[in-house]
């Protein structure tokens, strides 16, 4: 029998090449030293699956080699160097290793929370680079009876909160995105007032990098905070507005902060690194001789089971083959993601029910849109750890209830799918769509508000009493704010009331939202970008 060729691209830890070259079935090929021209040219064309890190780009050039290749497995967490809609348009399945590294970023945030309290690389560098004793520079502040606030309740954030709690912290989460008891019953706060994260004495950031999460501490949220306060981020750079934190640090606001990630790295001229209360480090946050190991471990284990086709875990993307599946299907696969995604956004809400709606032939392919509804849902709150083979599984993990609803007979249109999200405070949004001619996707209705909206862009959905002088209010106020409305869709109902879904060029400010919300007819707003 032939073997399968794995090719690692670049450097992994011992263990994981000792897991693949022990396997009977497995040809390693280690060509983490050759020049990446001839790993494309020599090697990648006899690959069945590749291992990378973040030296090798899987982008188009590598994609027109990897003639045999059924999947990718970045070792590590990010795939921001991986053209993952290049890999589904060749049934390559790309896979990541996202827990290897947990306790490596939990410890790298209490030492750079402990660092900051005690501001100890500088009292170090004081002895030790300048030889000189002076115990009267180095007041410290303890970490017992601090508040901490914690951005971000999940697999990082809830262990940094353990260990806070053994300090002897008072630990406060915010994450509206999980069931508040997974706060509560590690004796933990749990708050949906953001305003309760900023006031306390030191702020911990574990979020994913997404539009909502990208500068959510920016100069705004800075000036609510308490004088002195310390800022933590070992999780993703960009989640601090850069330029508000090097302001807030200047100006003796913010006390300290302890920073492993930078918006663009490598940051080795970065303004932070000038001032004297900030501890950096180059992205370590992986950086353990323990999580180096169990990255390559699981890196090996799951290329080795992907090339023998038994399971492919951690995969980030599902590969549509047109071989495979109707022509009809993948759109209407596209389109309920992007639905699911858009009334994740809409509802902002720790979500307890997901029910996915299909009406005609495409019903017959319930399970696959139950599958890309639930990450379209999720990915609103866990970004890129989600993906097809464990959505169902994270979301009856989290106490979601996953509803499917099949149904052969459709009024009005050929094929119709919908998904209804109830949220744990109860609110409720249903969004239906169907695909016309030529692929083209289309919203047609929202709450049961009937529209025809392609589902791309920024979009305010407005809802208000139906009101002369309402759009022309709407309209100015986004113009106020120096953006051009795209588009311009108008839903009502019989009682009174209409939506408008406003699609806009620029991005939507929370400001901007705000004085929306505060017109005399408006009933509720809400941004979405799809």
């Amino acid at each position: 029998m032939s073997k399968f060729t794995i090719v690692v691209c670049d450097h992994i830890h011992e263990s994981g090449l000792k897991i693949l070259d022990s396997d009977p079935a497995v040809e390693m090929i280690n060509a983490a030293d050759e020049d990446k021209s001839v790993l494309l040219e020599k090697f990648i064309p006899l690959a069945d699956v590749a291992i990378t890190r973040s030296s090798t780009d899987v982008d188009s050039a590598f994609l027109e080699k990897a003639t045999k290749l059924k999947a990718v497995v970045r070792a590590g967490v990010g795939v921001d160097n991986v053209d993952i809609e290049g890999c589904s348009r060749r049934g390559i399945i790309v896979m990541n290793v996202p827990t290897a590294n947990t306790i490596a970023a939990v410890e790298l945030t209490m030492t750079h929370m402990l660092s900051c309290a005690r501001q100890f690389p500088y009292a170090h560098n004081n002895l030790k680079i300048d030889r000189v004793w002076r115990r009267q520079d180095w007041y410290g502040t303890e970490l017992k009876d601090k508040k901490l606030g914690i951005i971000g309740f999940g697999n990082i954030g809830s262990r940094v909160g353990k260990r806070a709690k053994a300090f002897e912290m008072d630990v406060i989460a915010y994450d509206p995105y999980i069931d508040p008891s997974k706060a509560t019953d590690m004796d933990i706060q749990y708050t949906e007032n953001f305003d309760d994260i900023l006031a306390c004495d030191i702020i911990t950031i574990h979020t994913p990098k997404t539009e909502e999460t990208i500068g959510m501490i920016g100069e705004k949220e800075i000036a609510k905070m308490k004088d002195g306060v310390i800022l933590i981020n070992c999780a993703r750079g960009g989640l601090y507005d850069e330029e508000a934190l090097y302001n807030g640090l200047k100006s003796g606001k913010i006390a300290m902060a302890g920073i492993d990630v930078f918006n663009k790295e490598p940051a080795t001229d970065h303004p932070l690194l000038d001032l004297n209360n900030v501890t950096v480090t180059p992205h370590l946050g992986a950086n353990t001789k323990e999580s180096q190991r169990n990255i390559a471990v699981q890196a090996a284990e799951n290329a080795i089971a992907a090339a023998k086709g038994i399971a492919y875990p951690n995969a980030l993307n599902l590969p549509i083959k047109e071989n495979e599946l109707p022509d009809f299907v993948p759109p209407y696969l596209e389109l309920i993601q992007k639905i699911g995604y858009m009334t994740a956004q809409a509802s902002k809400n720790a979500v307890k029910s997901i029910k996915i709606i299909a009406k005609g032939d495409i019903s017959d392919y319930i399970d696959s849109l139950s599958t890309f509804a639930t990450v379209g849902v999720m990915s609103e709150s866990l970004a890129d750890k989600i993906n097809y083979v464990n959505a169902e599984f994270v979301a009856s993990e989290r106490g979601i209830e996953i509803i499917k609803e099949a149904d052969s007979n459709v009024s009005g249109f050929k094929n119709l799918i919908s998904v209804k999200l109830t949220a744990q405070n109860g609110n409720v949004i249903k969004v239906s769509g169907t695909v016309f001619e030529n692929n083209m996707q289309r919203i047609v209705d929202i709450d049961g508000y009937t529209l025809d909206l392609e589902p791309k862009g920024r979009l305010i959905l407005f809802k208000n009493d139906d009101q002369p002088g309402v759009i022309g209010d709407v309209g100015h106020i986004i113009a106020k704010y120096g953006i051009n409305i795209s588009d311009f869709r108008l839903g009502r109902d019989k009682n009174g009331q209409a939506l408008a879904v406003v699609r806009v060029d620029g991005d939507i400010s929370n400001e901007m939202i705000e004085e929306l919300a505060s017109l005399d007819a408006c009933i509720s707003v809400k941004s979405v970008t799809i």
